[in-house]
């Protein structure tokens, strides 16, 4: 990454760790909570043998992530200048697009995905066990792409850190801690709120890799207007302090946005957040699927 993209030098070891651990443990329940049904149904099931080819499935699809992610964000770590730049612009849109696409998504299907993953798994146990542990790695490595595109996105402004990664691992762990309890009854989460804070917190993070993507974009001369900007409170608002490192951490903020970046920070704000928390169509669902898979969880 050069030295264009952002002048301040990496956000704070506590941003880095706070903002990719809040992403592991929200991708990290998303995707624990899907296994949880998987293993649930065929525990109520009496099918416990096909716990095996769910695992296998669940392990591919860590797997893929890891390779995605480990492809994406260290294979190109040896690209410098402009290339770099236009590289780290387009792996930021992509991630914006993913993550706003699956927050959407999950926004209505969240509603329903309990009963069609039950749906999907009994066709599945009668097609054979390929077949499972097909059904686990796409349920599971849906999850999983975007959560490493995010990463790859959320990393760019870290200048090679490593604490983007430690912070996603130790939000997975606690995830799949969360998991488990929820699992054997000890937890319960009231999902319906989680998700929708974590969600509007999502959102603004990824406004900011929106922006930090568009900048990159005009440094490699792809975009116009990187000599205009919006604003500079550069003057009062140091980005070396405490709370400019852990906005530059979390939300990849600048104190001197161009024009285009503070114009698309807010559009995409104002837009995806409207059409996040405007009530969800009675149609839909009555019953939130966290719930009703918890519950079915703790009665396995």
């Amino acid at each position: 990454m050069t030295e264009q993209a952002f002048a301040s030098g990496a956000p704070s070891v506590a941003a880095q760790l706070f903002g990719s651990g809040l992403i592991g443990v929200r991708e990290g329940l998303e995707t624990g909570i899907v296994v949880m049904i998987l293993v649930a149904f065929l525990v109520k099931s009496q099918r416990r043998e096909s716990l095996k080819w769910v695992a296998a499935g669940v392990g591919a699809a860590v797997a893929m992530v890891v390779a995605i992610f480990v492809g994406i964000r260290y294979g190109t770590s040896t690209v410098t200048g402009i290339a770099a730049e236009l590289i780290a612009g387009l792996a930021s849109l992509a991630a914006v697009v993913i993550v706003t696409w699956m927050v959407l998504w999950m926004r209505t299907a969240s509603r329903s995905i309990s009963g069609d993953l039950k749906a999907g798994l009994a066709h599945a146990l009668d097609v054979g066990p390929v077949a499972v542990a097909m059904l686990a790695f796409l349920a599971v490595g849906r999850e999983g792409v975007e959560t490493a595109l995010l990463m790859v996105g959320y990393a760019e402004n870290t200048a090679g850190s490593q604490w983007p990664l430690i912070g996603l691992l130790l939000g997975i762990v606690v995830a799949a801690a969360l998991t488990v309890l929820m699992y054997l009854g000890a937890v319960r989460i009231n999902f319906a709120t989680f998700f929708k804070y974590t969600g509007v917190l999502l959102i603004v993070v990824a406004a900011g890799i929106l922006a930090y993507g568009i900048r990159a974009l005009q440094t490699a001369d792809w975009l116009p207007g990187l000599a205009h900007n919006a604003f500079d409170i550069s003057s009062w608002f140091s980005m070396s302090s405490w709370y400019g490192t852990v906005a530059q951490g979390i939300f990849n903020f600048r104190a001197d946005p161009t024009v285009l970046q503070a114009l698309a920070w807010l559009l995409y704000v104002v837009v995806v957040l409207f059409l996040f928390l405007r009530p969800v169509p009675a149609t839909a669902g009555a019953n939130h699927v966290t719930r009703s898979s918890t519950d079915t969880a703790a009665k396995p």
